[in-house]
């Protein structure tokens, strides 16, 4: 039919222009949507399950949380209206390289024990102007108009600007920030600043966020004809919700389903159907699950 040979177009283009032997970087966990991958000159919705590779850039919308699990264990935390892109990534068992473009937005990396205990790492994060060479656990940092922060929570980093001698910081709570490319005083925030910062990073449940293993779905639309049902998924999939056509025989027709899967709770799956309603063509919202 032709909704699903066109629904498959649209998933096959996650893997298209890249090399055979091409190597995951990492995959999304969790997306408060909306939220994008852009690869090969397209632009897709992102949904649990998606693995990124070196060249691709992801991008958030207003409102929006994305949750990567890097290959060695790494987690990436994006805030809205965010752009990062993985530049360079050579993951192995025994030693794990990337280079990270935050191109803009609020951004968390964090490595958990485990992980830091059995691979080792070379990551860089750049911010704007600014790059990070990451030793520590746990850093936060966000690119806004000409204003770069990289606070580092735990561990320890080198950061600095191109011209500039970097900057070590091996103390909780310390954060280096440009202002109109102009260099600022390393200086230390309170518990409740970071908390603040934390915040932008965090995904906000009750919002209709989509995780790996969720079982519901939101019912967006039915129809008679594959038209409408694909009018609804265009509209849906280019505003970065990552809608599916769903045939299923009732009586002895056929009615195409749009939903979005992968919600984890029936709670999330009512926000999400209320979120849509009167958008994008919906009406009415059931869950399934």
């Amino acid at each position: 039919m032709k909704a699903l040979a066109r629904q498959a177009l649209f998933v096959l283009a996650l893997l298209v222009a890249l090399p055979a032997v091409a190597q995951v970087a990492g995959t999304i966990e969790a997306v408060q949507m909306p939220a994008w991958v852009q690869r090969a000159g397209g632009r897709l919705p992102l949904l649990p399950g998606a693995q990124l590779r070196a060249g691709d850039q992801v991008a958030t919308g207003a409102g929006a949380r994305l949750l990567i699990k890097l290959a060695e264990g790494s987690v990436i935390k994006l805030g809205e209206n965010a752009q990062m892109s993985f530049a360079e990534v050579a993951p192995s068992t025994d030693l794990f390289k990337a280079a990270l473009d935050v191109l803009q937005g609020a951004f968390r990396f964090t490595t958990d024990i485990v992980s830091k205990a059995q691979t080792r790492r070379e990551v860089s994060i750049r911010v704007s102007q600014v790059t990070a060479g990451i030793r520590g656990t746990d850093l936060w940092g966000r690119s806004r108009a000409g204003n770069e922060i990289v606070c580092l929570i735990e561990g320890e980093i080198e950061v600095g600007a191109a011209g500039e001698p970097a900057v070590r910081m091996d103390h909780p709570l310390q954060f280096y920030r440009r202002v109109d490319s102009k260099t600022q005083p390393v200086g230390t925030v309170d518990s409740v600043q970071l908390a603040q910062w934390s915040l932008e990073t965090e995904l906000e449940m009750g919002k209709g966020v989509l995780r790996q293993g969720g079982r519901y779905s939101v019912i967006l639309g039915s129809f008679p004809e594959q038209g409408g049902a694909l009018a609804m998924y265009d509209e849906l999939r280019n505003a970065g919700y990552p809608a599916e056509i769903w045939p299923v025989k009732e009586a002895d027709k056929i009615a195409y389903r749009v939903r979005i899967r992968h919600l984890p709770s029936r709670g999330e799956a009512q926000a999400l159907g209320q979120a849509l309603r009167g958008r994008f063509g919906v009406t009415e919202a059931k869950v399934s699950g």
